[in-house]
């Protein structure tokens, strides 16, 4: 199997292997999965003007880099240590720290908590939210809509690294055991992203493979994917490609 790496990284920072367990930039081929999350950033760095955000699981650190262009004060935890290397030589900007641990073990007091894309993958969700919960003020956490990962039919796709999967309702169910108020939002394909769709509902498929230019469109279209490509609202949850909640 090809080892596929990220590109162009900055003198001396190792380039991380790209697994599956977690997205990275820099790899053209996993760009759509990485604009899929920084979307989600992105949003939340918005809503983190001058606080104290902790970033668990926070994985390449891109993430990290992204609140800390808003937020007073970031850091970024995860346990894998290649990750946290690469993390805390690339992304040194005033404010920022990383620093390897569990997310069950670490503890930061501070306002904002982010856990995106990584609930699935742990064995006690109540417990870890709970903990986040009392650790910050406000905590967003995403995770991937089974219906929209999964086959039709499934009850978890085929990720190795995910224990459970969640459709809106448990998702929902699980928030509110941690949290009177719990926000549940949805990320939506917009712009490029829904036109692609709507192509593939009048046969896309079809033609891209008649004419045997499926791996060069793709090679030219994902990369042009951005943040704007995808949106997040309210619902329709079950048609959702992941779910975003926000507990205060």
């Amino acid at each position: 199997m090809q080892q596929i790496v990220q590109q162009d990284q900055p003198p001396g920072v190792p380039p991380l292997e790209l697994t599956g367990e977690r997205t990275l930039p820099d790899v053209p081929a996993e760009n759509y999965w990485f604009r899929r999350h920084l979307a989600v950033y992105e949003w939340i760095a918005e809503r983190c003007a001058g606080l104290h955000v902790v970033d668990m699981a926070c994985g390449e650190g891109y993430g990290v880099d992204v609140l800390a262009r808003r937020a007073r004060r970031v850091t970024g935890v995860d346990a894998n240590p290649e990750a946290h290397e690469h993390a805390r030589l690339k992304y040194s900007r005033p404010g920022v720290c990383f620093v390897r641990d569990l997310i069950e073990r670490h503890w930061e007091p501070c306002d904002t908590v982010v856990f995106l894309q990584t609930i699935e993958h742990v064995p006690d969700p109540e417990g870890v939210l709970r903990r986040l919960k009392e650790m910050g003020d406000t905590v967003y956490v995403s995770t991937p809509n089974l219906l929209t990962l999964a086959p039709p039919g499934a009850t978890k796709s085929d990720n190795p690294w995910h224990l459970r999967e969640y459709r809106a309702e448990e998702f929902a169910e699980l928030c509110a055991s941690v949290s009177d108020r719990v926000e549940l939002l949805g990320l939506f394909h917009a712009r490029l992203l829904r036109l692609h769709d709507l192509a593939l509902r009048a046969g896309w498929d079809r033609v891209h493979g008649a004419l045997r230019v499926t791996g060069a469109f793709y090679d030219r279209f994902t990369p042009a994917i951005g943040t704007a490509d995808f949106t997040l609202r309210p619902g329709p949850l079950e048609r959702a490609l992941d779910f975003v909640a926000v507990l205060r």
